[in-house]
């Protein structure tokens, strides 16, 4: 769907990884983009290859979503450019991996407040508008993570758990309002997610094909841009969320325990 209006789309995380891939697709459809990372030399970077490449207007904002109150403080610079928002990506997340006995309480908690506070926040300050002009879209990226307990990333889990379930509440009461929220469940997926995790020794790194960041993107732009509710991206991750959903919480805990534990397990 080729945008000729001069559209605006919001991409958190949107330097690297998925949200990078998406912020991309976006651009080659030709919507301008604001986007959201903590570094500005990567921001920088990403916005001069979509301007060169696709024409179209980047603004960059370095911001650290790991604190919720600069969400507000993102949307109030947006609106001070008198930005409209037409899509929102909230793609922005992080993972923490270790058992939940001696993992870092701290970084547990910046990780709530990124991967849950801020995108709430963001998902209510931009759907206000949106519902006010009756149009718009929203991308949250939840996980097949949302999907099942997960023991070596158990807050992790927990947060998709939420964005997937959010996501589905707030589709159905903005039904009539034309406005869509969908959400994209990818599986692991070969970004530099599992380096900021602390994973890369998990069998699940160690011994699964990783999905590819730019497919995994065309599945959730694809989704996004028909209205869909939600989409499981690639067919090893569509049968996995079959099986979550007939397996007991349990059991499905115990196979994500397997999975996810290190290659060498040193206890």
């Amino acid at each position: 769907m080729k945008n000729d209006k001069q559209q605006y789309a919001l991409v958190t995380g949107g330097t690297s990884g998925i949200g990078y891939e998406l912020a991309k697709l976006l651009a080659k459809d030709g919507y301008n983009l604001v986007i959201v990372a903590r570094t500005q030399s990567d921001l920088q970077r990403v916005a001069n290859e979509f301007t060169q490449q696709f024409g179209v207007q980047v603004d960059t904002v370095s911001i650290d979503l790991f604190n919720p109150e600069n969400a507000f403080a993102l949307y109030h610079q947006i609106e001070s450019k008198n930005i409209k928002i037409d899509i929102l990506v909230n793609d922005a997340g992080q993972g923490e991996y270790g058992e939940f006995l001696d993992t870092d309480i701290r970084k547990e908690l910046n990780i709530i407040d990124l991967n849950i506070s801020s995108l709430v926040v963001l998902t209510k300050l931009f759907v206000k508008d949106m519902v006010a002009r009756g149009s718009g879209r929203i991308l949250n990226l939840s996980s097949i993570a949302s999907k099942t307990p997960g023991p070596w990333q158990s807050v992790y889990h927990g947060t998709k758990a939420f964005v997937q379930s959010f996501t589905e509440a707030i589709r159905s009461e903005l039904k009539d309002s034309g406005v869509t929220v969908t959400s994209l469940l990818p599986g692991a997926t070969d970004t530099n997610f599992f380096v900021k995790a602390g994973m890369e020794n998990s069998k699940m790194v160690q011994e699964t094909k990783l999905s590819d960041p730019a497919e995994v993107a065309r599945d959730g732009y694809k989704a996004l841009m028909s209205g869909d509710d939600m989409v499981v991206s690639g067919l090893k991750n569509k049968l996995q969320v079959g099986m979550a959903n007939v397996t007991p919480d349990a059991k499905a805990a115990d196979m994500m325990k397997k999975q996810q534990e290190p290659v060498s397990q040193d206890h």
